[in-house]
């Protein structure tokens, strides 16, 4: 685990492979007091070194998986609030301390004896043009988001990839998945714990370079089968 240099620096895991075209942009948008951690995912690009060159922290995580990418981030972080999101320009890193304003107000109380619960803040993502999110995207991602509502009590819009949350709280959820049910299980178990969660409006753009999951058919129903499997496994 890495330590900061400042207590209340947030970091920001990226899970990334091949987004070396899109990291220059995400990585100068990200704000102060955010720091990346880019989690190279196997790539094969130049994705690690143009995540260096641009003052990254490089996170190692070779085996392919969106959900192993996310944990090997999370374990490397040494903020107690970390923020994840998508390395791809899809999400803006500028929108990040709207979700940590949230994730703050979540968790205060008026009442000082009172245990404060955990919490989660995710981003809704509103489509910016007609190719931001495809159309099998956007309902395979309502599918699965009436699912885990109906499974976990939650009235979530979307299963927003922008995320923030406690690292702690975070790691003692013990996610299992590693690959793209990782999403879902984390809004599940932390419902399943009583968590609050909380959305807030993010702007959503047309990714840079070539999607591997959303901008295809084939990659949207492996990630909506993966999900679907998190449900059978975690739900009752």
């Amino acid at each position: 685990m890495t330590e900061s240099s400042d207590r209340h620096v947030i970091d920001v895991v990226l899970p990334c492979l091949n987004e070396a075209e899109a990291l220059p942009w995400v990585l100068s948008r990200i704000p102060a007091g955010f720091r990346p951690l880019v989690v190279d995912n196997a790539s094969t690009d130049r994705s690690a070194r143009v995540a260096a060159d641009h003052g990254a922290q490089v996170v190692a995580a070779p085996t392919r998986g969106f959900g192993a990418a996310c944990h090997a981030g999370l374990v490397a972080a040494g903020s107690e609030v970390v923020c994840v999101m998508d390395a791809d320009a899809s999400l803006d890193p500028a929108e990040l301390p709207r979700l940590v304003t949230a994730l703050d107000g979540l968790q205060a109380t008026s009442e000082p004896e009172e245990r404060v619960m955990p919490g989660l803040v995710l981003g809704r993502r509103h489509p910016v043009g007609r190719r931001a999110w495809p159309p099998h995207a956007r309902l395979g991602n309502a599918v699965l988001a009436r699912s885990l509502n109906r499974h976990a009590g939650t009235r979530l819009h979307d299963l927003g990839p922008m995320r923030a949350a406690r690292r702690a709280d975070l790691l003692a959820l013990d996610l299992a998945d590693r690959r793209f049910g990782y999403p879902l299980e984390m809004v599940l178990r932390a419902a399943r714990a009583g968590w609050r969660i909380a959305e807030v409006d993010v702007a959503y753009r047309p990714r840079t370079g070539t999607s591997k999951v959303t901008g295809t058919f084939g990659g949207t129903v492996r990630a909506v089968r993966d999900m679907r499997r998190v449900l059978a496994e975690v739900a009752p």
